[in-house]
């Protein structure tokens, strides 16, 4: 097999799944971004570009920016949405004009997306509180057949005494190669789908069946017998995984709505428009 491997030197942005919940999952602030992980976006510094930006122009240019820190967020998803359909992913509805919340505590975000080494039973709870499905999980996931991740992310997998032995061993040799020297570079990197990794396709599903899964969370769920009859599914038919992907993506586009009561549009996209000091 030819396993296609990738040194990130550069920063970049993946259309992936993880990324996506990020966006919806978060209030979309100053504070709870800061905990968004860097291996897949890193958004931070352009917001911190805009935010200098606002100190030194007129109010009416400092309403425009703040508006537009407001859609920031939104506007990626809709980019995330389009570099999907790019690279051969299915099109899907991404509606516009959620409001900020009144709240933004950064621990709150921790337990609120997957991480690497969650078990199915930790992915789902997460998926269940939020309305989803094991089907509509499994769908979602199907995201990382785009994008990479970072070596620290399944070292654990490669090395020492907890060393998976359910990974392809071609595979797993070419990513201890890769990921030698880990701890000292951080920013080694590899394909989420080392086969087809610029191509929205159902590979990542393919590969999981052939111990080819990078992640322990996207080894889980063929591992698992209440998620592997989707990953089957979704590995002989590219079309139901693009039906169910699209769906599901809209779904997670309307999770967290707030209301007029519990929500605004923030005239600066890091502060409250009213504190109670």
């Amino acid at each position: 097999r030819n396993y296609k491997y990738r040194k990130n030197k550069r920063k970049m942005l993946t259309p992936t799944t993880r990324t996506y919940m990020v966006l919806f999952f978060l209030d979309n602030n100053q504070i709870e971004s800061s905990t968004i992980p860097r291996r897949h976006l890193n958004i931070n510094s352009n917001l911190h570009i805009l935010r200098e930006q606002n100190r030194y122009t007129s109010h009416e240019f400092t309403m425009l920016t703040s508006w537009f820190l407001n859609v920031f967020f939104l506007v990626l998803a809709s980019s995330t949405r389009d570099l999907i359909t790019i690279v051969g992913g299915p099109f899907y509805e991404v509606k516009l004009g959620r409001k900020d919340g009144f709240e933004s505590k950064a621990h709150k975000v921790h337990g609120n997306i997957p991480i690497a080494n969650h078990t199915v039973h930790d992915m789902m709870s997460i998926f269940k509180k939020n309305g989803f499905s094991l089907k509509e999980m499994v769908a979602l996931s199907g995201g990382h057949t785009v994008g990479f991740a970072h070596c620290i992310e399944f070292s654990s997998r490669l090395f020492g005494p907890r060393a998976d032995p359910e990974l392809d061993s071609r595979y797993a040799d070419r990513l201890k190669d890769l990921c030698k020297d880990h701890m000292v570079n951080k920013s080694m990197a590899a394909f989420l789908d080392p086969i087809t990794p610029g191509k929205f396709d159902n590979m990542y599903f393919k590969n999981l069946k052939r111990g080819l899964g990078l992640l322990a969370s996207d080894h889980a769920l063929f591992k698992d017998n209440g998620t592997r009859p989707f990953v089957d599914l979704y590995a002989d038919n590219q079309t139901a995984f693009f039906e169910d992907f699209a769906r599901a993506m809209e779904k997670l586009g309307m999770v967290g709505v707030k209301g007029d009561k519990d929500g605004e549009v923030r005239r600066k996209c890091d502060h409250f428009n009213k504190l109670d000091v």
